[in-house]
């Protein structure tokens, strides 16, 4: 069973992981505890969901009348800043 210190550090080395930011040999020792550790391997499914969402939604464009809209409005605030 891991203590909580241990899986603390492997909870930061997870961010990396999903990020390609190990080498070869981190990917293997944080791979090995999240086959061992139910709780950290959760977290990893739970942090690749959120970053897997916020790349899909960043790919996304809104339609066109929106993004219109919404342009027209930051306009109109510019000009209520700059008339002060």
């Amino acid at each position: 069973m891991n203590d909580d210190r241990e899986c603390m550090e492997y909870l930061q080395q997870i961010v990396r992981l999903l990020d390609n930011e190990l080498d070869a040999s981190g990917c293997a020792d944080v791979r090995r505890h999240l086959e061992e550790c139910g709780p950290c391997r959760h977290a990893h499914d739970l942090e690749r969901t959120v970053k897997q969402l916020v790349a899909r939604s960043c790919a996304e464009k809104a339609p066109e009348d929106l993004r219109a809209k919404v342009m027209l409005e930051i306009h109109h605030v510019q000009l209520r800043i700059s008339e002060g």
